[in-house]
């Protein structure tokens, strides 16, 4: 078993993400994790995600602030406590409000680590 505080897990960036957004990788296969990897994002107000797309699906809790998923010609809301399942190859990103920061879990295979 293994159980780490948010706190001090270092955050860190991939290649291509935009400032003002920042991932906490705090169960991955480093940790002897099989199957998924598990990372807190926080991003910053009016900061966003890259827009991607990805052969896997991944699952995010948002856990703090509001903001919307873009999609393809589409936008949908988010806050605090919403739940949102993006599909394999769905186009998408996660933006922030402008007035608050937003951290949200997100689950992904952990075979297939998101490099963006």
């Amino acid at each position: 078993m293994i159980i780490k505080r948010y706190s001090e897990v270092t955050p860190g960036t991939y290649e291509g993400v935009p400032e003002g957004v920042q991932l906490r990788e705090m169960i991955t296969e480093r940790d002897g994790a099989p199957n998924f990897s598990l990372r807190v994002f926080d991003v910053q107000p009016g900061a966003g995600t890259p827009f991607h797309a990805h052969e896997w699906e991944h699952e995010v809790f948002i856990l703090d602030g509001t903001g919307r998923v873009v999609t393809e010609g589409k936008e949908y809301p988010f806050k605090a406590g919403d739940a949102v399942y993006i599909a394999p190859n769905e186009q998408h990103c996660f933006v922030a409000d402008s007035g608050m920061m937003v951290r949200f879990v997100c689950v992904i295979p952990s075979k297939n680590r998101c490099r963006l």
